[in-house]
C-alpha cells in the first residue's frame, strides 16, 4: 500500500511538471504572437507618419504664399511685431527697453520648415535699415541630425557704440536667464557660444514657431482686448459706486422719516 501511494505521488508530481511546461510553452507562444502583432502595428504607424509628413509638406507649400501675403499686409501696421511680442505672456518679458526700440524696425518675421520636415527649420527676423546693426536679416536655424541638433545663427554686426544691449554685454548668472538685464538678441549669440552639435531644448524658438507664428494677430489684439476689459471694469465700478450712493441716500431718507 505504501509503495502504491508513493508511485501515485511521483506520477502526480510528474504530471504537474508537464502541466507547468505546457503553460510556460503556451505563454511564450502567446507573447511571440503578440510581438508579431505589435510589430505589424509599428510598421503601419511608421507608414502613417510618413503619409502625415507628406501631407504636411504639401500644405506647407500651399501656406507659403498666404504667409507672404500676410507679411506684406503686416508691413502697413506700425509696430506689429513689437506689439505681438510684448503682448505674448512668455515672449514679452524677453524684451528690455533697448530691444523694444530695435523691434520697431522689424519689417517681417518668417518661420520656415525644411523641405524634409524632419530635418529642421529656421526663424528669420527681417529689419529695415536701423541705427543698431548692419544686418538686414537675423536667422537662427535648427538642423536635426542623428547625433543631435545643430544650431546656427547670424553673427550680428553691431554698429559702433551698439551691442548687447546698447554696448553692454551682461553676464549670465548661472543657467537662469536674467530677463530684466539681458537682451533678446543674446538668443542669437547663445547659438554661437554652444558646441556645433548639442541636444538643446530652445523654448523661445518653439514658442515662436508653434504659438506666435501661426496666428500673431491673436497677441497683437491682446492689448485692445485688455483695454476694453479694463473699460468695462471701470464702468462697472462707477455703476456700483452710484448704486451704493443711491442706497446710502435711501437709508438717510428712511432715517429722517423715522424721526
Amino acid at each position: 500500500m505504501v509503495a502504491d501511494k508513493g508511485k501515485k505521488l511521483k506520477a502526480a508530481e510528474k504530471g504537474g511538471e508537464e502541466n507547468c511546461e505546457q503553460i510556460d510553452g503556451d505563454l511564450v507562444i502567446s507573447i511571440e504572437k503578440l510581438q508579431e502583432i505589435q510589430d505589424e502595428l509599428e510598421k503601419i504607424n511608421e507608414e502613417a507618419s510618413e503619409k502625415v509628413l507628406e501631407v504636411e509638406q504639401k500644405y506647407n507649400e500651399i501656406r507659403k504664399p498666404i504667409y507672404d501675403k500676410r507679411n506684406e499686409n503686416i508691413k502697413s501696421i506700425p509696430d506689429f511685431w513689437l506689439t505681438a511680442f510684448l503682448s505674448h505672456p512668455a515672449l514679452g518679458e524677453l524684451l528690455n527697453e533697448e530691444d523694444q526700440k530695435i523691434f520697431k524696425y522689424i519689417s517681417s518675421l518668417e518661420v520656415e520648415d525644411f523641405k524634409d520636415l524632419k530635418s529642421g527649420y529656421s526663424i528669420t527676423f527681417n529689419f529695415d535699415p536701423n541705427p543698431y546693426f548692419e544686418d538686414k536679416k537675423l536667422t537662427k536655424t535648427f538642423t536635426f541630425l542623428d547625433e543631435g541638433t545643430k544650431i546656427t545663427a547670424t553673427k550680428i554686426k553691431w554698429k559702433e557704440g551698439m551691442g548687447l544691449p546698447n554696448g553692454v554685454d551682461h553676464e549670465k548668472k548661472g543657467n537662469k536667464r536674467q530677463f530684466a538685464e539681458e537682451s533678446f538678441f543674446i538668443w542669437f549669440t547663445d547659438a554661437q557660444q554652444k558646441d556645433d552639435m548639442d541636444e538643446i531644448h530652445d523654448e523661445v524658438a518653439e514658442i515662436i514657431k508653434e504659438d506666435l507664428w501661426p496666428n500673431p494677430l491673436t497677441y497683437f489684439n491682446n492689448d485692445a482686448d485688455e483695454e476694453d476689459f479694463d473699460g468695462d471694469e471701470e464702468g462697472k465700478d462707477e455703476s456700483d459706486d452710484e448704486d451704493d450712493q443711491d442706497d446710502e441716500d435711501e437709508d438717510d431718507d428712511d432715517g429722517e422719516d423715522d424721526s
